[in-house]
């Protein structure tokens, strides 16, 4: 059987990702106690140990604001953990899945962007993620950089959990309309991921034919909206569910109005033309798996948060 190493096992992706690579291989699953990314010898020795076939490393440091004061811990956990585990693949012959982000990009592009537009990030976090991006590239193994924007799911801290807590409380909310995006659930992406990892594994894992089509590809829904439109969505398909608070009243603000240590790209649209293309997966429109999303959560547990 296939040995896949998870990284981040308990973040809103890593917890997508397990129960849908256990379908496809052995998963041997990690959250930040049992690997801490700032050790690299802590990263080296599971690697050596486990001799994985797959790593997929869905953990990072993600903490947008507070990466601007945390620069150093940002590039520890995002861009030279990725180069350790990189290295690491090269030695032990393994295929490296890593989750990037829009966040690379500054924003001021009208259209989607592609895989061949230049990064140039607005913030730190953007920063460390584009300089794991880089590192990884440096070794000759087979390896999928995988973009994603704006992601959600059942867990963690994220955008729709928060929108469903606070439209619980509050009459009224202020929301960001002038950033653009694709909500993408963790689900989608981790289902995506099995799909293209399937391709390669039966009868043998085909490393080699995975070496062909090495490369950064974007990994989102489809569709573009507001954090603003994306509330306005949430509270739609939320309302039948959830006891929301009478007349709940969203408003839209500029985000100037809304400050933020991190500057925010503006437009985080990503084409997913060359994954599909590549390997022939169909990304969802954003408002189907939002929907899917909130019909499966537990009410009991967005109360909890």
């Amino acid at each position: 059987m296939t040995t896949i190493l998870l990284t981040g096992k308990n973040g809103q992706l890593g917890w997508e990702l397990h129960r849908t690579l256990s379908t496809i291989g052995q998963v041997h699953a990690f959250d930040r106690t049992s690997l801490d990314l700032g050790d690299e010898s802590r990263i080296r020795k599971i690697i050596t140990d486990l001799k994985p076939d797959i790593i997929v490393n869905a953990a990072a440091y993600t903490a947008v604001d507070q990466a601007e004061n945390e620069s150093g811990k940002a590039d520890r956990i995002n861009a030279r953990a990725p180069e350790v585990m990189a290295e690491e693949a090269e030695r032990n012959h393994s295929v490296l899945i890593h989750y990037s982000t829009d966040y690379v990009f500054d924003g001021s592009k009208e259209s989607p962007y592609s895989e061949n537009d230049r990064p140039s990030p607005v913030n730190i976090y953007g920063r460390s993620k584009q300089l794991g991006e880089e590192r990884i590239q440096q070794f000759d193994i087979p390896y999928l950089i995988l973009r994603t924007s704006w992601v959600y799911s059942h867990r963690g801290n994220n955008f729709l959990l928060t929108m469903l807590r606070l439209m619980q409380e509050r009459e009224k909310l202020t929301v960001v309309n002038d950033q653009f995006g694709s909500p993408t659930s963790g689900r989608t992406i981790a289902e995506i991921t099995a799909q293209i990892l399937s391709k390669y594994l039966t009868p043998d894992l085909n490393k080699d034919a995975l070496k062909e089509k090495r490369g950064i590809y974007h990994l989102t829904s489809t569709g573009k909206t507001s954090w603003y439109g994306y509330a306005k969505e949430i509270y739609h398909l939320g309302i039948a569910r959830f006891d929301f608070h009478p007349n709940v009243l969203i408003e839209g603000i500029p985000s100037d109005k809304y400050p933020s240590p991190a500057k925010r790209p503006i437009n985080s649209v990503l084409t997913t033309k060359k994954i599909h293309d590549t390997f022939g997966v169909v990304c969802p429109d954003w408002k189907e798996s939002l929907k899917l999303c909130i019909e499966d959560i537990p009410e009991k547990y967005i109360q909890r948060q």
